[in-house]
């Protein structure tokens, strides 16, 4: 039976790490490396390389950005008195794709999450606190995900911002628009019930 040669059994291992890379995954991408041409498959390591030495978190709101402040805090068309508080910068992407909110976030980098050692000093509420401190943010919105651990953090914020002057709001859950009551599923009944608006 052949063997793999190291350099490839080491680049199945490595791919394998990644999240949702499975080991059969992670030899398809590799064979599919080993037939691409070198100046592609080097474009990934550039690629790689390039983000690993020129991605920081922004200075003010931990963003991913190339420089001291990202592309949002530093728009002049923002709302600095709208602040909209995420776990990860990917929630934060999917946010601006609404294209609605023309404020500015702050990521925590996490959320707090007890039974994998992950506690509030370990994400950037010190950092939050200070922002709010300032005085100039009118509101902050809790868009952490609606789970057990992303609404224990926004509890958790919010308990700590309470003695300070902003307004605390909360993304809005439930039925999405289109949809049919008989077919949504009862959490999101429950969400939609106890998140009810005034007409």
């Amino acid at each position: 039976m052949a063997q793999l040669t190291e350099s490839v059994v080491r680049l199945i291992d490595q791919l394998s790490k990644l999240p949702g890379i499975g080991r059969k995954s992670a030899e398809r991408v590799a064979y599919h490396l080993l037939r691409v041409p070198t100046d592609e498959a080097m474009g990934l390591s550039d690629a790689i390389r390039d983000v690993k030495q020129n991605v920081r978190y922004c200075s003010q709101c931990f963003n991913l950005s190339e420089g001291d402040m990202c592309t949002i805090c530093s728009d002049p068309q923002r709302d600095p008195a709208l602040l909209c508080v995420v776990e990860q910068p990917r929630d934060l992407i999917a946010l601006e794709q609404s294209g609605v909110f023309p404020g500015l976030y702050h990521v925590l980098l996490g959320r707090i999450a007890p039974l994998e050692g992950v506690g509030p000093d370990q994400l950037t509420i010190d950092a939050l606190i200070t922002r709010v401190a300032k005085g100039t943010i009118r509101e902050v919105i809790m868009a952490t995900n609606p789970t057990t651990e992303g609404d224990g953090t926004a509890l958790h914020i919010s308990s700590l911002l309470a003695d300070y002057p902003v307004k605390l709001t909360r993304l809005a859950r439930g039925v999405t628009a289109g949809s049919v009551l008989e077919f949504a599923n009862k959490e999101v009944l429950a969400d939609a019930l106890t998140g009810r608006q005034s007409l």
